[in-house]
């Protein structure tokens, strides 16, 4: 058994531990990473962010390409399989792979392949493929294990009709029909890339609306484009069970339907993972999600020298955000305390298609709060640069304050909506009168941009105030 000492063991390579690592390494700490597959980067490298967002990319410029009354299929020299695209997403990967691993290399951190136990507060084992254990001794540890798909005992994953979001992308070619169980960000844009492939898609939420924490007038377009392109989404459903058969899989619901399709997405949910990772040694009790619980530094109460960050501790479990919560924990533990606080209003991105993102508040908790709003639209199909793009489907929305002027919301559906919203978000981080409507209306934008529609939002609220 190897036995060696470090300041700081990070237990997961993902975006928290890799943030956590670099900024310990980067202040002087002697630092560890324990990764227990084969290459870093964790799941949204390997099953989850990158290579979904990969084939979601190719699947929507090659469907615009074939669409194009100016290009068209005519000037494709070849039909795209499905190995074709899933081949991108995986050179993708590869690439981000290799940049990481140089991260760690240059930083001089050392990477332990292998499951991470803990032993005490302190030790922790890594046990190896090829049965070698490696004894860690840690000052600190940073737990940043990231979670898993939620997969219910009475369902069989084994069966090749039945996948999640980790095993969908193995599918040797896309199912002729799918059943998307769990209507999230993960089944939304599942939904929209296999039905931009040609597949059949039903879409079974098991709530009264898609994404329900988005603003009302974002969901409501994201549900029309949905049906829009063939896809048949069914709220207020719940599972019996499943039926699998050498034809496929027959979804059973309680309110007596039952759906038929090849595959299976099971989409419903996500937990920490934390399985025998040891916890239980320590005193930790997770949450029924596999959560972990932790303070506002990201030290879990209990061994205040253990801190735990990213999907493991649950909302808002984006990659983004964990790696922001790993700098911070390894800034608290390498500086004994933090004098500022994590960004507050966290941008999110969906990669549907069209896609969507949004930070602050939503119309519907500006109205609950009772606070004196309005709202500022701009619509893609009046942007020069979207008609140009041929893109015009989408939106952007500011709410600001009525008095203050103050930007309150930014939801923006449509093309490049993730990037769009960052300019917002900007404007919204900006203390005091600095986050004003009235620096868009001030501002020169470049034309034409589809950043243009910051400018027409604002003056289309300014006309609504009286």
């Amino acid at each position: 058994m190897t036995d060696f000492s470090v300041d700081v063991l990070v237990i997961g390579s993902g975006p928290g531990g890799e943030g956590a690592a670099m900024k310990a390494a980067k202040s002087g700490r002697d630092v560890a990473v324990v990764e227990r597959f084969s290459k870093v980067g964790g799941g949204c490298t390997h099953w989850g962010t990158i290579p979904s967002k990969a084939l979601r990319h190719v699947v929507r410029t090659y469907i615009e390409f074939r669409n194009s009354p100016m290009l068209g299929c005519n000037m494709l020299d070849h039909e795209l399989t499905f190995s074709d695209l899933l081949a991108h997403a995986g050179r993708v990967s590869d690439k981000q792979v290799a940049l990481r691993h140089g991260f760690y290399t240059r930083n001089g951190i050392q990477l332990l392949h292998g499951h991470a136990r803990f032993i005490d507060p302190h030790t922790v084992w890594v046990m190896q493929d090829n049965g070698g254990v490696i004894k860690v001794h840690a000052d600190h540890v940073i737990i940043a294990t990231g979670s898993r798909p939620a997969r219910p005992d009475d369902i069989d994953f084994s069966h090749p009709a039945v996948r999640d979001s980790d095993t969908i992308l193995s599918l040797e070619k896309p199912p002729r029909t799918i059943t998307v169980y769990g209507a999230g960000v993960i089944g939304c844009e599942y939904a929209s890339i296999f039905k931009c492939l040609g597949v059949k898609v039903q879409l079974i939420n098991t709530r009264d609306r898609l994404l329900n924490f988005l603003d009302d007038e974002i969901t409501d377009a994201l549900s029309y484009h949905l049906r829009d392109s063939g896809v048949v989404v069914r709220h207020n459903e719940d599972y019996e069970r499943v039926e699998l058969n050498d034809n496929g899989v027959v979804l059973h619901l309680r309110s007596g339907k039952k759906i038929r399709s090849d595959v299976l997405l099971w989409a419903q949910g996500r937990i920490g993972s934390i399985r025998d990772l040891g916890l239980e040694e320590l005193g930790i009790t997770p949450t029924s999600r596999g959560n972990i619980t932790v303070n506002a530094s990201y030290q879990i109460p209990e061994h205040p020298h253990i801190y735990a960050v990213g999907d493991v501790v649950g909302f808002p479990a984006l990659a983004s955000a964990a790696y922001d919560q790993g700098r911070y924990a390894a800034t608290h533990l390498v500086n004994d305390g933090v004098n500022v606080a994590l960004a507050q209003d966290i941008p999110a991105g969906i990669y549907t298609i069209p896609e969507i993102s949004c930070v602050g508040k939503t119309e519907r908790e500006l109205t609950e709060a009772k606070v004196p709003y309005e709202v500022g639209q701009a619509k893609f199909r009046d942007l020069a640069r979207a008609q140009i793009a041929g893109v015009t489907t989408g939106m952007l929305k500011i709410l600001f304050h009525r008095e203050t002027q103050a930007i309150l919301g930014i939801h923006c559906f449509g093309n490049q909506a993730a990037e769009i919203v960052h300019i917002g978000q900007a404007i919204m981080a900006q203390e005091g009168d600095a986050n004003t409507l009235q620096y868009f209306i001030n501002t020169t934008f470049n034309y034409p941009t589809m950043a243009e529609a910051y400018r027409v939002a604002a003056l289309n609220g300014l006309n609504r105030l009286f």
